[in-house]
């Protein structure tokens, strides 16, 4: 058994790593002595200035999405490269989400995200980034159709959310959880849906069977809620969930790609595609 850590080595573990962040805290402008430790105050003048960014930043989502058919977003790692079994997994599930006539959505950068959209980009179909500007400035990758940039991770998350009618968990870490579970959660409350949430990798994601069970027994969640969450490492078997999982109007504007031609791109079906955006 590993030994605990103490207080102090807690705090320096975790605290070496954002060393070179710097803090980002504001407090509110009473409290300006403390400025050179919190690098920021808080004015009714930077607020405003924040509001009006976060409010051009969704209309310029919503301007570029709206017109968007039935779409599933995949989320997962930016650290599984090329040559990696989950990257391949990857490529598989955006091929077959698009050859069943999806659009496919991801965060835009590298590993899973550029795995999703290169197998959706090279089958011809259509391939969405969602990019996160980052400060060592995460750079799109080479295979979306479209890229779109986001200063502010909720706001990428809400149209990530907002234009899918399905859920693809890949192998990930924090951000991966967060997203499923943000996903989850919607479904849970009916707030979206219903839409299956299909995890892939059934061996990195059992380990939350038991954390979730113990969920369940302490009556924090019930188990008729979270029905619509599936384990596959199949991307066949995910895409045929989803498309069995939509409501008949939905299907009906699914347009599956036809054989792809000599330069890996389908000529038919972009035509067809149009008319449902």
């Amino acid at each position: 058994m590993a030994k605990r850590q103490t207080i102090d080595q807690w705090e320096c573990s975790w605290q070496k790593y954002w060393a070179k962040a710097g803090m980002t805290y504001e407090l509110p402008a009473a409290h300006a002595h403390e400025r050179d430790f919190l690098m920021q105050t808080r004015t009714p003048e930077a607020e405003k200035t924040r509001l009006k960014r976060i409010h051009d930043e969704f209309m310029r989502g919503f301007r570029r999405l709206y017109k968007l058919g039935p779409a599933v977003t995949v989320f997962g790692s930016a650290r599984f490269n090329e040559g990696h079994r989950y990257y391949k997994m990857g490529v598989e599930v955006g091929r077959e989400l698009a050859k069943a006539g999806f659009a496919v959505l991801t965060g835009g950068g590298p590993g899973i995200m550029e795995a999703a959209n290169r197998g959706a980009h090279e089958a011809g179909g259509t391939s969405i980034g969602l990019n996160i500007i980052l400060p060592h400035e995460q750079e799109p990758n080479p295979y979306v159709d479209e890229s779109i940039e986001f200063r502010y991770f909720f706001i990428r998350k809400v149209m990530l959310v907002k234009y899918s009618c399905a859920f693809v968990i890949m192998p990930g870490g924090l951000g991966t959880l967060d997203e499923m579970y943000e996903a989850g959660t919607l479904i849970q409350c009916h707030k979206i849906g219903p839409f299956p949430v299909i995890g892939m990798g059934t061996r990195f994601w059992s380990p939350l069977k038991p954390f979730t069970r113990h969920q369940i027994r302490a009556g924090a969640v019930g188990k008729e809620e979270l029905g619509f969450v599936r384990l596959t490492d199949s991307a066949k078997e995910a895409v045929e969930l989803i498309v069995r999982s939509q409501p008949p109007a939905l299907r009906a504007q699914l347009v599956p790609l036809r054989q792809p031609n000599q330069h890996g791109r389908s000529r038919a079906g972009a035509a067809d595609r149009a008319r449902h955006r």
